[in-house]
């Protein structure tokens, strides 16, 4: 039998909403010294994804 998980346990819906409308946001990035690839990473609000990818470099 299978048991519920306690963080799936939302204590304030309105917080819940408002997680929703962040995104994570992975860029890969080569360096210029080494030509290797680093990841970006960041947590963006939903309309900001476009402006974040075009900041990171």
């Amino acid at each position: 039998m299978a048991k519920a998980a306690k963080t799936a346990i939302k204590k304030d819906p309105k917080a819940a909403a408002e997680a929703k409308n962040y995104t994570k946001v992975i860029k890969a990035v080569r360096s210029p010294k080494t030509g290797a690839y680093t990841f970006k990473e960041g947590m963006v609000h939903k309309d900001k994804v476009k402006d974040y990818l075009d900041q990171v470099k």
